[in-house]
């Protein structure tokens, strides 16, 4: 029966970093060909979400020196990709990952301009920033950035990047341009058109102040990892606060979670399921791995199924390159002991436990119900799905967990609108170019 709630925004995250995907599936195809990008957007598309979503990796990321084989070694430069399913797909959404550190304005606004144009108005930008020199040693700039200074390059790069955009008038009219600020000092004349949005969708991810506070000023969309319900309302409740100081009205910026699903015929199913997949992306190397990149330390002499190490983390650590360091490694290390002192877990059980995204799991009824009641208690817009297949893991949601949230009136029945910005509910963009 309909309820009609509050409707249900859902993307799709093509999987392959981070552990998720299980790679020793007998089903998981390539992370590279384009057939398996196409079978993922083509089934996103069939059930009716937003957009498609593809991360960036700028440099192999390295374990001790040496490269973290559980995750993806090779991935193609996401726009290319977009640009290419642009023409295998009618409304989905294509949101590229680019980074604000090592590329400049002009040259991604015209990348981004142009896919917005060959997709008939379904390009997104995830803005991510990097402060890691490790990254930064394969551009000329080098890692010179601190991590405080990359919001602020973020921030002009966008603001740069709008002021390209801008410089045609909504008719049609060529304008030139001229930015003159700290980070960038540039002038002349953006040679790609308005595009269909104006402006592509802008995407951030990012949970500290400063991406909080960056999101609620310039994004649209905020790619989040919050694992619980109180913890997703807490975090939807501070950044939708602070969009008034912006001028802008709560429904201007969504939030969606990034989340992993298992579905069963039962709940118990569904569970047991759940507990397979964690176990085989957690192998006992992974455990160790995972342990290491908390701890900054060679833990290989460590027993997986033993009890965690008792020396504390050192947080000058450079044994993990390229990846996201743990702000505070010493907290996580104590929470972790708390976890496996209270549960009496190992390693390989405590980093099963802690390292996981939120998970609906349960049968297609238990999840849409789950999904919808996260929702309905403005703990999130919507979420972005990590499946653990490349490329079919999302087919089953599209076949058996959609169709129940459609019932229940919380999601769409058909696309009302031809861009991204339809189906996201946002405003245009208000043109702010130069007059004659």
């Amino acid at each position: 029966m309909s309820r009609g709630g509050r409707r249900i925004h859902l993307a799709a995250h093509f999987p392959g970093v981070n552990s998720t995907t299980v790679w020793a599936d007998p089903r998981s195809g390539s992370q590279i060909d384009f057939s398996s990008f196409e079978h993922l957007a083509r089934t996103a598309e069939r059930g009716l979400f937003d957009f498609f979503f593809l991360a960036e990796g700028l440099r192999l990321r390295e374990h001790a020196g040496r490269v973290h084989d559980l995750d993806v070694v090779g991935r193609p430069e996401s726009i290319t990709v977009l640009n290419a399913l642009a023409a295998v797909t009618d409304r989905l959404g294509l949101a590229a990952t680019v980074n604000a550190t090592f590329n400049e304005p002009y040259e991604l606004a015209r990348r981004l301009a142009s896919l917005d144009h060959l997709s008939a108005g379904r390009a997104a930008w995830n803005v991510v920033t990097s402060s890691d020199a490790f990254t930064g040693e394969n551009f000329r700039r080098g890692g010179y950035l601190d991590r405080a200074d990359r919001y602020t390059r973020a921030a002009e790069f966008l603001s740069t990047a709008r002021e390209l955009w801008d410089s045609w008038t909504p008719d049609g009219a060529q304008r030139p341009f001229a930015h003159s600020g700290p980070q960038f000092r540039i002038g002349g004349g953006f040679t790609v058109p308005r595009s269909p949005q104006g402006h592509p969708v802008v995407i951030q991810a990012g949970d500290s102040a400063e991406g909080r506070e960056f999101a609620a000023s310039a994004a649209d969309v905020i790619f989040t990892r919050h694992s619980t319900l109180e913890a997703g309302r807490e975090f939807y409740a501070d950044v939708k606060a602070r969009l008034a100081r912006y001028g802008r009205a709560p429904g201007d910026l969504k939030i969606m979670p990034g989340v992993t699903y298992v579905l069963g015929d039962t709940d118990a199913e569904a569970q047991e399921r759940a507990a397979e997949i964690r176990r085989q992306q957690v192998s006992p190397q992974n455990a160790i791995i995972a342990l290491e990149q908390v701890w900054g330390r060679d833990l290989s002499g460590y027993d997986p199924d033993g009890p965690l190490p008792d020396v504390d983390p050192d947080p000058e650590s450079a044994l993990v390159q390229g990846r996201v360091r743990v702000a505070d490694p010493v907290a996580v290390a104590r929470r972790w002991r708390a976890l496996s002192e209270a549960k009496g877990l190992s390693i390989r059980q405590t980093v099963i436990e802690s390292s996981g995204r939120q998970s609906f799991v349960g049968s297609p009824a238990t999840v849409a119900a789950a999904l919808e009641e996260f929702v309905a208690a403005d703990a999130a817009d919507g979420f972005i799905l990590v499946p653990h297949l490349t490329p079919g893991g999302l087919d089953d949601f599209v076949d058996r967990v959609v169709p129940l949230l459609q019932e229940r009136g919380v999601f769409r029945t058909e696309y009302s609108g031809t861009t991204l910005r339809s189906h996201l509910g946002l405003p245009a963009p208000v043109w702010k170019g130069r007059t004659p």
